[in-house]
Order: structure tokens, then C-alpha cells, then sequence
């Protein structure tokens, strides 16, 4: 996922996003632990979408203040 496509979400939506990302990483975080993870670099890419979201939101809230 893009920046570009992520500012054209609304905050909620990219809250919500933010939840699923966040899911999905503990996820691969307990097949990681238990050895049952095919793709590691899966990881590093998830932590990576969840801070471009982060980012995203609080630029939307220095935008709204």
C-alpha cells in the first residue's frame, strides 16, 4: 500500500486499517515463534505499512488542528 492511496482515507478508516495491520503482525509474530512462517520478510513489510499508516494519521491530525 501506498502513502498516496492512504491519504485518501478518512481517519476512521485508516484507524481501522491500522487495527487489521496490527492483527495481522501478531499473527506472523506466532508463526514465527512456532516456525511455521514461510515469508520472514513479511514482518519487516507489515511494521512498515503500520507506520506509513501511523504517519498518515497524525498528519491528518495536524491537518485538523
Amino acid at each position: 500500500m501506498k502513502a498516496k492511496e492512504l491519504r485518501n482515507l478518512t481517519t476512521a478508516q485508516l484507524e481501522e486499517q491500522l487495527g487489521s495491520l496490527k492483527k495481522d503482525l501478531f499473527q506472523l509474530r506466532l508463526q514465527h515463534a512456532t516456525n511455521q512462517l514461510d515469508n520472514p520478510q513479511r514482518i519487516a513489510a507489515i511494521k512498515k505499512d503500520i507506520a506509513r499508516v501511523q504517519t498518515v494519521i497524525s498528519e491528518h491530525r495536524v491537518a485538523g488542528a
